[in-house]
């Protein structure tokens, strides 16, 4: 068995490839703050490859607030949740995310990717059903995965689709259907007002990821739900901290009964460290500096209408893009990654994505926007977007061939 295990890992090759020819493109090391200049091996870049949307991982008031938790708590729980890890500081912030989404209760996770996990493999049993959006998040998928569930998954935000799978099952049976608030990587909005009307029809409960709409979408950022004033429709919230609120960690909100139902049943919360204490204070922080000051959401938006509006005039393929998540298409991944290689040597950050992340026709770059983004900024990226496009063999939505 272990050489076997040994020839497997062996055989894995692909970043190897990647480096060889030079476009290896991850894990790249970062030297200063997320912001939207970064430093890398010594030189400053442009980063739009981040998911920090309303650019706060910088802000004074947040790494004050984290450095008086450790202080006061120390720098971790040494422990779950459930055991020794519970500090008065969870408890806050539980009550205040609560509010924040329109919740009864919320409970916090070590990671967005643990809230899913722990979350949807406890809800249900072996004659339930988890209904998926067939681009839901990988901690969804595997969450499902976990559960003794029966799982169906939809064409991607297509309620004609789940409007035929819900309709092929037992109406006595408990039904959750689990999507992204916004899809990650293509950056469109869940059709939340048809989905909530067919979980009317064929009763079903909903679940909604808002990993990347919190601080983004809805009332002062609360998320999908709120965006389409639908909160109580929605059973159960997701979020995470690790983007608009410059922090990590996740948490799920919903009813008080389920909530407390979670934090006895999710095993990634019952066996795992709970979140440490600079991480729970620089949530609460954020927290309060995103209800002050809404303005931070209107220059993310400003910034996200210039930046499609400039992509579109450059001929780019954006796809169904409704969010600061903007993605460029190129369906080739070995383009995506020399694309990539050519703007990360003229200081420009951004991502590739290709498959299994993605369809294998769909491999794009994933330009991300953030609040503190000026004008000037997404103009010099789009601009060495198009210089870079000019050196690879890519048509784009005009017709023209840069090559």
């Amino acid at each position: 068995m272990q050489k076997k295990m040994k020839a497997r890992t062996a055989a894995f090759q692909d970043a190897n490839i990647l480096i060889g020819q030079g476009i290896y493109p991850y894990f790249r090391s970062i030297s200063s703050a997320q912001d939207t200049r970064v430093m890398i091996d010594g030189e400053e870049m442009l980063m739009f490859g981040s998911n920090s949307y309303l650019g706060l991982t910088n802000h004074p008031a947040i790494k004050e607030a984290a450095k008086k938790a450790i202080d006061q708590y120390g720098t971790g729980c040494a422990g779950s949740r459930f055991l020794n890890g519970t500090l008065d500081l969870h408890l806050e912030l539980e009550q205040k995310l609560a509010a924040y989404v329109g919740k009864e209760a919320s409970v916090l996770f070590s990671t967005g990717f643990q809230a899913n996990l722990g979350a949807i493999s406890c809800l249900l049993d072996r004659n339930d059903y988890l209904i998926l959006d067939e681009y839901d998040h990988a901690s969804i998928i595997d969450g499902s995965r976990l559960s003794f569930s029966r799982k169906i998954k939809y064409a991607h935000n297509d309620m004609d689709d789940l409007r035929r799978k819900l309709s092929m099952l037992p109406r006595d049976s408990a039904k959750l259907i689990i999507a992204d608030g916004i899809f990650s990587m293509e950056g469109d909005i869940v059709r939340l007002p048809e989905m909530t009307a067919l979980a009317e029809e064929f009763g079903a409960n909903i679940m909604i990821d808002d990993a990347h709409s919190l601080g983004v979408i809805g009332l002062n950022g609360a998320g999908a739900a709120s965006h389409f004033n639908l909160t109580d429709k929605v059973d159960l919230i997701m979020g995470t901290f690790s983007k608009s609120f410059a922090s990590l960690g996740g948490f799920v909100a919903g009813d008080r009964e389920t909530i407390e139902f979670i934090k006895h049943k999710a095993r990634s919360l019952v066996f795992s460290a709970s979140m440490p204490p600079s991480c729970v204070a620089s949530v609460i922080a954020a927290l309060a500096i995103v209800e002050a000051e809404p303005e931070r959401i209107d220059r993310l938006w400003d910034n996200t209408r210039y930046a499609r509006k400039l992509l579109l005039e450059k001929g780019f393929d954006i796809g169904r893009t409704e969010s600061p998540i903007i993605p460029v298409y190129i369906r080739d991944s070995e383009k995506a990654f020399l694309i990539t290689d050519i703007l990360h040597k003229r200081r420009i950050f951004v991502n590739p994505v290709v498959s299994p992340a993605v369809p294998s026709d769909c491999a794009l770059i994933r330009f991300s926007l953030m609040a503190t983004h000026t004008f000037e900024q997404i103009e010099e990226a789009v601009e060495k977007m198009s210089e870079s496009f000019a050196r690879v063999n890519i048509v784009l939505e005009t017709g023209k061939v840069y090559q």
